[in-house]
């Protein structure tokens, strides 16, 4: 296997700018961000990027100009030219397991262009036919159940990659939904989650679409022979003479195992295609999209994968003084790996987005949550990030607490869209625009408090004078006042949209996936192999039997503990 992206002239100037780095953050940690906008004159114009009307403003990041260069420099040896060719030219990047990595070329308009990926371009522009097919006979009323009626919801049953992804886009696109399909998502195996959707739903009038790469993902197709067990217990549904058929219109898969998805009972004209170059996170832009596509219809799914494009292409082309997903990967490094800070929060201004960090999450820790290199050594340093977070407001009434007054340090990501789209809503016009535009504002407004509150804090001077102020008596002020004070200088980034659409939803994603990508160059990871996700489900086929009737705990070498909560489990169900 190749141990580095970085050519041995590259792998020492590389190690001293680290160096140089460690240096800076011992000599920096007292320094204010405040102190910088003073010091740093040009700083804010220096420290905003922009791809199209997405706009990065990091000047409340804890790091001085020259830091960011020191970053930059760092970076230019890091081997990241020769990766991005690499990914980009289809070479076999996941190293592991001897894939390309080529999830950017489902969203390239004009198809790969590095030889050797031609047919690439043909076998996604297919898939992107076919599920275009499917969505126009659920949009038309074409696509009727086993008595003629035409579908009106849409469940996918996946998890992972095929879930986090395409639930965070349908949710995000709320008002470009299509007015009588409803797409829901399944992904947990705790049966309440399956049978809270299907509770609501008929057998006539519903298509599961079963999402699994290799079709024996166990919690997907736990879900997915629940949905078939439910379907086919409709008596309507028993009574027909030919029930091959009746699944047939409603179960379609995306899968690259056919054989398994037809085993199961899907037609074989009903299976979409996966790739092994495409990792399950990276997968929304596939056919795995297409319950987005199901619910917003093909067009916006194709400006969605525009959206990532025009990220790509940024990505590929712009310097990296001015390269957003360079610039966030840098920023990260120099939290994570110099200024100890292993933890940042994804916090949108917009509801729609609510569960854009737990999308991201997997992504990021699923990606570069490793402890050996390329070549199988040890890493050098700390890799990976916890990431979190939640949409504003509502977090403002939770964790900002610890942000603002705790003893940790939580860099925040803010994302703004200055417009909102809810105006548009036929709700909006029977409310009044102008509410609804002072929803907007209040929440914008919220938003700049928060970065502002971050940097700037609150001193023991101006609690004490606000509680004067309040009438307090100078004794009571003396009391309360420390309580009261904030410490700011917080880390934070605010990323502004002009609004969230399609187009600029796949310009975050895409953005946050490079951003994961050049962290992981850095670190000299693979990025894109997950083997720490399988001794949990390898250790699970075996407990499995057990629980179900099998031999007795004690037959496997289970530790103390695990051994007797499945001796408890199996009693409670006994």
């Amino acid at each position: 296997m190749d141990s580095s992206f970085r050519t041995p002239e590259q792998d020492q100037q590389f190690n001293k700018a680290w160096e140089v780095l460690k240096q800076l953050a011992d000599n920096s940690q007292s320094d204010r961000i405040l102190d910088y906008f003073d010091a740093e004159p040009d700083r804010l114009e220096k420290m905003t990027a922009s791809c199209a009307d997405l706009r990065l403003d990091y000047s409340r990041s804890a790091m001085s100009l020259k830091v960011r260069d020191q970053l930059l420099t760092l970076l230019e040896h890091s081997g990241l030219d020769t990766a991005r060719k690499a990914m980009f030219g289809g070479e076999l990047l996941n190293n592991t397991e001897q894939r390309a990595v080529l999830h950017a070329a489902l969203r390239r308009s004009a198809g790969p262009t590095a030889s050797g990926l031609e047919d690439i371009s043909s076998e996604v522009e297919a898939a992107l036919n076919k599920m275009s097919k499917v969505v126009e006979r659920l949009h038309s009323g074409e696509w009727t159940g086993h008595d003629g009626q035409s579908i009106t919801d849409v469940v996918s049953i996946g998890i992972g990659g095929s879930f986090l992804g395409p639930e965070v886009v349908v949710e995000a696109l709320r008002p470009d939904w299509h007015p009588r399909i409803r797409v829901h998502f399944v992904a947990n195996v705790d049966a309440a989650d399956i049978l809270n959707t299907l509770e609501d739903l008929s057998p006539s009038t519903t298509l599961f679409i079963v999402q699994s790469k290799s079709f024996t993902t166990q919690e997907t197709l736990t879900n997915a022979l629940t949905a078939r067990a439910w379907f086919l217990g409709d008596p309507a549904v028993a009574a027909l003479d030919d029930t091959a058929e009746a699944l047939r219109r409603h179960f379609i898969a995306v899968s690259s195992n056919v054989e398994k998805a037809q085993a199961f009972g899907i037609d074989a004209g009903n299976i979409l295609p996966m790739w092994d170059w495409v990792g399950g996170r990276y997968s929304l832009w596939s056919a795995i999209g297409l319950p987005i596509a199901c619910q917003i219809g093909m067009p916006l799914f194709r400006k969605l994968l525009q959206g990532a494009e025009h990220m790509d292409e940024h990505f590929l082309t712009s310097p990296l003084e001015k390269n957003l997903p360079a610039l966030l990967a840098v920023i990260g490094i120099w939290y994570n790996n110099f200024r100890n800070i292993g933890n940042y929060a994804i916090i949108p201004y917009d509801q729609g987005l609510n569960d854009l960090a737990a999308h991201l999450q997997q992504v990021d820790m699923e990606s570069n949550g490793k402890s050996v290199q390329r070549d199988g050594k040890p890493v050098f340093s700390q890799t990976g990030t916890i990431v979190w977070g939640g949409a504003g407001t509502n977090g403002q009434h939770a964790y900002h607490q610890l942000i603002h007054q705790g003893t940790r340090v939580v860099p925040v990501d803010f994302i703004l869209p200055l417009r909102s789209r809810q105006v548009g809503r036929p709700l909006a016009e029977r409310i009044g625009i102008e509410q609804i535009q002072k929803h907007h504002r209040m929440l914008i407004s919220n938003c700049l408090a928060q970065s502002q509150a971050m940097l700037t804090g609150k001193s023991l001077d101006q609690a004490l004078q606000e509680c004067l102020d309040a009438g307090m008596s100078k004794t009571e002020a003396t009391q309360l006042a420390p309580h009261k004070v904030i410490q700011g200088n917080k880390p934070s980034t605010t990323i502004t949209i002009p609004e969230v659409d399609a187009f600029t939803v796949g310009q975050l994603i895409a953005m946050y996936e490079q951003r994961i990508f050049v962290q992981g160059v850095i670190w000299n990871l693979n990025s894109f192999d997950q083997w720490g996700v399988e001794l949990g489900k390898q250790m699970c086929s075996s407990i499995l039997p057990l629980l179900e009737g099998g031999s007795d705990s004690g037959a496997l070498n289970l530790d103390p503990s695990t051994a007797q909560l499945v001796d408890a489990a199996r009693a409670a169900n006994s």
